[in-house]
Formats: C-alpha cells, structure tokens, sequence
C-alpha cells in the first residue's frame, strides 16, 4: 500500500539563511560519509528549467549504502547490491528528489519539499486532493529532540545538545521547550514522503523501514545545519556554490566504487540484482523463522 506522510522540520532561520545551510550541510556530510567503497558519487550537477518547477539546478547520485542497512534487508539482495539512485531538482523554496533501487525495481520512493516563512502550521503547502489529504500522516519534527532510535544510529548522531548550544555569531540557541512560537527568523520545511514497495509478503515493512530512515535522516541534517551554523553562517550564495564546486572530486580521482549493472541475461549461476514478488516472498517466509536476526534488530 502507498504510504504518504508529511514531516514538517521547523528552524530558526531565515528562508535565505537555510538555502546556504542545507547546501553547506550536504557538503559536509557527503564527505564525512563516502569512503572508497561506500558513500555519494555526484554523477550530474547541472541547471535546469521546466514547466513544473521553472528555473533550478538538477543532480543526479548514486549512494552505495551496504553497511547501512538492516541485517534483514542484506538477505534479500546480492551483497554490494543496495546501490540507490536518486534524481533531484532544486528549486527553492521548491524541491522534489525521485529515488529508487535497481534491485527491488518496483520500489519507488519520492519527496517533495516546500519551505516557507512559517511556524510549521499550513495544512496543505502540496495541494493534496481530499483523497490524499484523507490518507497522509502528519509529524512535526523537533531538532532540539534526542535521536535514539536504530536508524538514528545507523545514520550518525550529532551529539550537540540543541537545549544548551548558542550560536557564538548570531546569539540564536539554546532551543528549549516552545522555541518555535519564540524564535526570529524563524522557517519550516515541509516534506511530503510517498513510497510504495509493492511486493507481496515484504512491501509494508520496506515501506515502514523507508519512513522511519527518511524521519532520521530529516533530523540529522537538520540538527546539523543548525549547530553548524557558525561554519556557514554570514557565506553568499556564491561563496557556498564556489565551495561546493571544490569540494567535488576530479573524474581521474574519484574513489574506486563501482556501479552494479546486472542483466537478466547474465550467465547461469550468477545472481540477478532485480528481484520478483516469488523471489521476495521465499525469502520473507525464511526470514521469519529466523526470529534471532530480527530480535537482534529491534535490539538496537
């Protein structure tokens, strides 16, 4: 079943002030997490323009996230496989990025983001029909609230205690309770999250996965562009692009990862990477029994 859910992350920014945050953000955490076999390679960064958003700039990346990933989710895929494709178009306040995985070819996972002027209380920044309205989940995100769940651990957690810290340039922090009815600036960015996995017997629990690393996700960043905010704080736009453009490798230098590209026309006896619904559902009904893999996960 499609699963949509809206995250609404409130900052104590400026609309202006989180464009260079988020950009300087991303920049650093691509680079803190990509080694020579796992992490982000930038395959396109380029401007764009089309009827749907107008003028913005496009990416296209490849994440190789293997050591990321639940145990559960290693057994339904070749080792090395777990190799995500995503495609973004940037253009602020609007944003939409469309991931997907070639080993579960029907999975398909797509958020768009809205960022406004705003404390996190317009009902419906996306437009949604009544049907769509009927069927999202809303969740408002707190950055100053502790992260401990396993996909917070598994994502990095950034161990500033939002409650204390205060910006030495700005004076902004420390966030304590109802901050975001007192702070000036002040901005939410408005995540719309629309995945379906539609595999019989596993789909639900991707889908509950996907969420729930997307949520982490959503936090981290966050979390971090505030606390970083003396790093960047005070950058032009230009001065930010400029450092994001140094910061991408040359072709000749890149790390040595290497793109999975598997055909069903392999030969006999290697494995495929794109996996049917029988295929899934053999595997789901193995792992069941397997109750002390899934007692470790939840564990965590």
């Amino acid at each position: 079943m499609v699963q949509l859910k809206e995250f609404r992350i409130v900052m104590p920014l400026s609309l202006e002030e989180y464009q260079i945050a988020q950009t300087y953000m991303i920049m650093r955490m691509q680079q803190q997490n990509t080694t020579s076999t796992e992490g982000v390679e930038v395959l396109e960064d380029r401007p764009f323009a089309n009827n749907e958003f107008g003028e913005g700039q496009y990416t296209s990346k490849i994440y190789r996230l293997q050591s990321k990933v639940p145990a559960w989710l290693t057994a339904f895929a070749p080792r090395g496989a777990l190799v995500v494709q995503e495609e973004a178009w940037n253009a602020y306040p609007r944003c939409k990025s469309v991931i997907k995985c070639p080993c579960f070819s029907k999975l398909l996972l797509t958020i768009e983001t809205v960022h406004k002027a705003d404390k996190g209380r317009s009902e419906n920044v996306h437009g949604l029909s009544k049907e769509q309205l009927a069927a999202r989940q809303v969740e408002v995100i707190d950055i100053a609230s502790p992260a401990r769940d396993y996909w917070s651990y598994v994502i990095g957690i950034n161990n500033v205690n939002l409650s204390e810290f205060q910006s030495m340039r700005t004076g902004r922090g420390p966030l304590l309770q109802g901050w975001q009815d007192q702070c000036n600036p002040v901005m939410t960015a408005y995540k719309l999250v629309k995945v379906d996995a539609p595999y019989w017997g596993f789909g639900n629990k991707l889908e509950q996965a996907l969420l729930a690393g997307e949520r982490a996700l959503f936090l981290e960043s966050h979390r971090n562009s505030f606390s970083w905010i003396d790093e960047w704080f005070g950058m032009t736009p230009e001065a930010i692009h400029d450092l994001e453009d140094e910061s991408h490798l040359p072709s000749d230098k890149k790390s040595n990862m290497q793109t999975l590209v598997v055909s069903k026309e392999e030969p006999e006896g290697k494995r495929r990477c794109s996996l049917d619904s029988e295929e899934i559902y053999s595997r789901s009904s193995q792992l069941e029994s397997e109750k002390h893999g899934f007692a470790v996960l939840h564990q965590r």
